[in-house]
Parts: C-alpha cells; sequence; structure tokens
C-alpha cells in the first residue's frame, strides 16, 4: 500500500486528538535547525528527569519523496521520489550525503512506456551493503529492482509482487523480502542471484511494512487490514500470527529480535509486541497518522513518524513514555534510524516549487 493512502474508517470513540507540542521552528538557511525539544515524561510513576534533548536539522530535497535507507559502506542516505499517478513520468533513486542533506547523485528508473514516458518509479527502499546494492519496490508495476550503489546501474526487475510496499534485507541469510499488499503476500529473493526463493500469501490480508530477525530468519510483516504481525519463517511453511495495535502499518524489532514495535496508523499509537508470548505488552500513544517506526539498537530507543500530526515522537518502549515530540514537517513519511540518528523523509510539498524536506534528528545532551 502507498503511504499516501487513507486507512479504512473509524469510529470517533477509536480516533485519538492530535496533541499540541511547543516546539520552536526556526526559518534558516538551506540546512536549517528546526528546533530542540525536551518533553514531559508522560509515564503514570514518572517525572520529567533525565530527558534527553534532540536537536532537528532540516533540508529541502526533491519532490515525492517516499522513504530512506542509510548504507553504512558508503555513509550515504539513500531516498526514492515518485511524483503524481499512473503513468508516473517523474521517479529518482537520490544518493543523499547525511551531513549536508544534499543530493550527491539521482539515478532515474527505466521506461516502462515509451508512448507515455512512464517509468518505473521507485517508492519502497533498501541498502544491501553486502553486495554493494540498493533494493526498490515498484509500487505501481508490482515489482522489486536491484541497483548498483556503486554506479547507480538498474541491475535488475524481479515481477509478481502485487502493489509491493516495502523491501528489507537479510544479509546473513542473504535474503530480500519484500511484501506485495496487493494480495497478502511475503516474498524473498535471493541477493546473490536475484531469484525467488520462497513466498507466503495469506487471503485477505494487506501486507504493508516489513522488519526482519537475521538471527533466525524470519520476516515480519503488519497486515494493515486485520490488526496483526505475520511472521514467516523461511523454514515453516505456515505462517504465524500475532495480534498488534489498530491498522499497524509501519515496523521494526528489539536488536536481540525478541519484540516487534508496530506504528498504529488509526490509532495513532505505537505497540510494543513480545513477540514470544504473542501479545501487546504497552500501547504508547505518539500522534495522529502513526505511519512509521524505527528502533535505534544502540539506546533501545524508538521514533515513530506521525504523518497526520506532523510529528517524530521518541519513546522509552520498556518504560512506556514519550520522551520527545519533534516537528518534522506537516507529512512525515518514513524514518530511518543510524546510530542514534534519525532521518524522517516529509512529503508535504510545503517547500519552495513544492519541494519536500528530509530532517535530521540527532542527541544533543541530556539533563
Amino acid at each position: 500500500m502507498n503511504a499516501t493512502k487513507t486507512p479504512r474508517s473509524r469510529t470517533a470513540s477509536r480516533r485519538l486528538v492530535r496533541r499540541a507540542t511547543a516546539l520552536a521552528v526556526a526559518a534558516g538557511s538551506v540546512l536549517a535547525v528546526s528546533g530542540t525539544a525536551v518533553a514531559h515524561d508522560r509515564h503514570p510513576h514518572g517525572g520529567a528527569a533525565h530527558q534527553p534533548s534532540y536537536r532537528v536539522d532540516t533540508a529541502p530535497l526533491a519532490t515525492g519523496l517516499y522513504q530512506s535507507a542509510y548504507s553504512e559502506r558508503h555513509h550515504v542516505l539513500w531516498a526514492t521520489t515518485a511524483v503524481g499517478r499512473p503513468p508516473v513520468t517523474q521517479s529518482r533513486l537520490l544518493k543523499v550525503d547525511p551531513k549536508t542533506l544534499k543530493t550527491e547523485a539521482a539515478y532515474t528508473p527505466p521506461v516502462t512506456d515509451q508512448a507515455t514516458g512512464a517509468v518505473e518509479a521507485v517508492y519502497g527502499v533498501a541498502v544491501d551493503d553486502e553486495h554493494d546494492t540498493v533494493w526498490t519496490t515498484n509500487t505501481r508495476n508490482n515489482s522489486v529492482a536491484v541497483y548498483s550503489q556503486r554506479t547507480g546501474k538498474h541491475l535488475a526487475t524481479l515481477p509478481g509482487v502485487a502493489h509491493a510496499r516495502e523491501v528489507v534485507i537479510d544479509k546473513r541469510h542473504d535474503l530480500a523480502w519484500a511484501s506485495g499488499f496487493g494480495d497478502g503476500s511475503v516474498v524473498a529473493f535471493d541477493t546473490r542471484t536475484f531469484k525467488e526463493k520462497k513466498r507466503v500469501k495469506v487471503e485477505g490480508a494487506g501486507t504493508a511494512g516489513l522488519a526482519v530477525d537475521t538471527h533466525t530468519g524470519t520476516a515480519y510483516a503488519t497486515d494493515l487490514t486485520n490488526d496483526r504481525i505475520i511472521a514467516v519463517s523461511p523454514y515453516k511453511a505456515e505462517p504465524r500470527f500475532i495480534p498488534t495495535g489498530d491498522t499497524p502499518i509501519g515496523i521494526d524489532l528489539s536488536a536481540d529480535g525478541r519484540t516487534a514495535y508496530t506504528a498504529d496508523q488509526a490509532a495513532g499509537t505505537l505497540s510494543v509486541v513480545d513477540l514470544r508470548k504473542g501479545e501487546v505488552t504497552r500501547t504508547v500513544r505518539t500522534g495522529a497518522g502513526a505511519l512509521s517506526v524505527a528502533a535505534d539498537h544502540r539506546s533501545g530507543r524508538v521514533f515513530v513518524a506521525n504523518r497526520g500530526s506532523g510529528t517524530t515522537t521518541v519513546v522509552d518502549p520498556k518504560k512506556g513514555t514519550v520522551l520527545a515530540d519533534l516537528a518534522t514537517g506537516p507529512n512525515p513519511n518514513h524514518v530511518t534510524v543510524r546510530r542514534g540518528t534519525a532521518y524522517v523523509v516529509d512529503k508535504s510539498a510545503a517547500g519552495a516549487d513544492r519541494v519536500d524536506s528530509v530532517h535530521r534528528i540527532s542527541l544533543t545532551r541530556s539533563r
């Protein structure tokens, strides 16, 4: 499912009231400081002491931003863009300097229709540093694609992933997992040969977000339609179903792979899920339209991009506390984390010439 689509309607009692956040937003140069924030501890037994402080740097990047992924090998941020509905003629894979937040290179996907000029537009993105490639989902073309990190060359298109939404890499098992929202499928490809290795299809499911436990090889997909997580093991024929929050869309895992975090779009919450017990252990309110989630494996903190409220929320999942609410553009669409620093792409076209922005969230100090 495209991140721009609206989830199915819910009753008024299930909607959350958007919280106001007291954040100073400063206008500035190309790389502007959006502000710093220290949020009050919302844990019922906690105080506001020892709360972290975050700095948000913002820069205009490109029109039609969707997702991003960080390359440890090259120390670059890869981002996808796609503009409009089919035939999509404007789409690029961007190579971004994470320090300056400026585009180093831009690669246009191959043309799929000479008559209309339509291209194989890119939406989801993941980095395979082991094989020096970038994988994308081509949602409108029901496929995934592979590009060279070194040259940006298009290496392959792998069809048969209906309304492909996200892709993640399991470097230990040489697999790329993709979610097919169109038919409730989760598909694995060999990252060396690009051949399909496994396919699981769940009737009536709306597979959206993806995460993979590289220790066990198990892939976890959110089922947006049925409020659950679908666990797919490369060694088992049947998937496992784990309940989670209201319309889960984004997902990530703790460092040990025992806990899943889901961004629950309709509820505006983060669900903390014990994967062994198969149950939600905590629910934390983050903001309207919670869309994307990323866990920082160094600190254990979790970042949630809330598309409806225009914020990114930092959560301590063990305590169930909100550490900060940060303004990250009117429509934050995706968040990724690298060693404590989070990168959020905004899809609001709020900048000059309707350009979308990228926001870098970094820890500044502790109280």
